[in-house]
């Protein structure tokens, strides 16, 4: 009985007694995908305090909190549909085998039950308690990440290209959500966050490539081609990132302070993304997703900070 897989589903865990229940709560929490997350939270929140006309003493935090809260439940049912679509090839990549759905702990029902009511709740709550075009980019972001970039993963390498204009959406439904319309700077930080995207997967595309191959992704393209994709994929929106970053200073929605250290972090993580580039390595990949990772909040609080 012990090694059987847990069936994740009230009664289950009712029946096998309350020891299960941290393992339940565990899995959902997992099918949310919390990691990615914390980055979305980070975009949606910076780019409301810098759509935000108000000073910090009369700074709509309760408002800022709704959105960023109805952004992330949105957000968490994708992430979870795309597991339940995914789950046979999830089942085939090391990577991802162990995910719940993919390794049988949550049945596929009670996973669309719980994505598509995570979904509907962030966007309702989107809809009446911040701006209703806030829900509409959040929806739009929900269907085109599922049945757009979802299923071109398996059918061609342009998937990152088309999966990066979604993934870019939370700053735009931040910014809306405490402006009520999109100008420059919105576009300014959507640039940022869709340049972002391309060095940052292609580090995780590099170092997984066995296993993408293995369940028959197309995230790099087949045979040598795949060397070249990943390197112009990594260097040139890397670079161009270094451009849209002096972008803010031009405009004059921006303070010098603010400018100078975004392009130095710009400049930081275009050599990791050319270091992979030229280098090719997993330990090159590693260093250019870890640099991804501190790049993205780090710049966003920047210009947090230097709004206020």
């Amino acid at each position: 009985m012990a090694s059987e897989p847990l069936a994740v589903y009230p009664i289950a865990a009712a029946q096998r007694g309350h020891s299960a229940w941290p393992s339940v709560l565990r899995d959902y929490w997992e099918l949310t995908k919390p990691e990615i997350n914390f980055l979305i939270a980070v975009a949606t929140a910076a780019a409301f305090c810098v759509g935000c006309g108000q000073p910090i003493a009369r700074f709509p935090w309760v408002l800022l909190a709704l959105t960023v809260f109805g952004t992330i439940l949105v957000a968490s049912g994708a992430a979870t549909l795309n597991q339940l679509i995914e789950r046979e090839f999830d089942a085939q990549m090391r990577r991802t085998a162990r995910r719940p759905v993919a390794a049988g702990r949550i049945e596929p029902v009670y996973a669309l039950v719980f994505g598509m009511g995570l979904a509907v709740a962030g966007s309702i709550s989107l809809a009446l308690a911040v701006r209703p075009a806030a829900s509409l980019l959040a929806v739009l972001t929900f269907v085109t990440y599922l049945f757009l970039y979802t299923p071109l993963k398996r059918r061609t390498a342009l998937c990152t290209l088309v999966g990066a204009f979604p993934g870019a959406m939370p700053v735009l439904i931040g910014y809306v959500a405490a402006a009520g319309k999109l100008n420059s700077p919105a576009w300014v930080l959507y640039a940022i966050l869709f340049l972002w995207q391309f060095p940052h997967f292609m580090a995780i595309a590099w170092m997984y490539r066995e296993d993408y191959a293995r369940a028959g992704y197309r995230i790099l393209p087949r045979g040598q081609q795949k060397v070249r994709f990943m390197g112009w994929q990594s260097l040139l929106p890397a670079l161009a990132l270094v451009c849209v970053t002096v972008a803010p200073l031009a405009l004059r929605h921006a303070s010098g302070v603010s400018t100078v250290g975004t392009v130095m972090l710009s400049l930081n993580f275009l050599y990791f993304a050319a270091r992979l580039t030229f280098v090719q390595s997993n330990a090159a990949a590693r260093r250019l997703l870890l640099a991804s990772v501190i790049y993205l909040p780090t710049v966003f609080a920047l210009k947090v900070l230097t709004r206020f």
